[in-house]
């Protein structure tokens, strides 16, 4: 897995203090993205033990309030199984940290399933679901929408912690309780 950044003392990516891992790989490229160096897989450096061992310290600080994981997209293919031992590790060590993840893919119950699965309608990939979703606290999902940012703004909508106001905040443990997407609130 490549990375762009990783960020110490963020605000913007949930409440609190955060560590934000950016990571590269996304095959939404919405239009106007603030981060359209991260769509290339390959971009930026490779998250290796020495990376991931700097992420971890600044996770364990006290005044750490949780972990994000951005990009890019942390959910595209490439990223998928290096994030979810990532998110595995982060609950095993610090199981008070809460973790967002931001993705451009919708989330949606799979009756067939009888789980989760994310897609994108616009991408041509078969649907995908991640057995280390109920790890994770919030999923921000959909694409970025730069058209209804500019009605968001406009409009004074409400978009702390997301780009525009068709992402929704999704709370993961009630939407696995009761098998549909429950939107979390600020």
């Amino acid at each position: 897995m490549f990375m762009h950044d990783i960020t110490f003392d963020d605000m913007s990516n949930g409440p609190g203090l955060r560590v934000v891992l950016w990571v590269s790989g996304c095959s939404h490229q919405c239009a106007q993205c603030h981060n359209p160096q991260t769509w290339d897989c390959s971009s930026g450096i490779p998250f290796t033990t020495w990376e991931e061992a700097e992420f971890i310290e600044n996770v364990s600080k006290d005044h750490i309030a949780g972990v994000t994981f951005s990009g890019g997209d942390p959910l595209h293919e490439n990223n998928r199984e290096e994030i979810g031992r990532l998110v595995q590790l982060v609950k095993r060590l610090y199981p008070a940290k809460d973790i967002w993840l931001y993705t451009g893919y919708t989330m949606k119950w799979n009756e067939e399933t009888d789980s989760f699965i994310f897609s994108d309608d616009e991408v041509s990939l078969a649907p995908f679901s991640v057995d280390w979703l109920p790890l994770i606290d919030v999923i921000v999902d959909g694409r970025f929408d730069a058209e209804q940012r500019k009605r968001d703004l406009m409009y004074r909508n409400d978009i702390t912690f997301r780009g525009s106001s068709n992402q929704r905040y999704i709370d993961i443990p009630n939407s696995l309780l009761q098998k549909e997407v429950v939107e979390w609130h600020i």
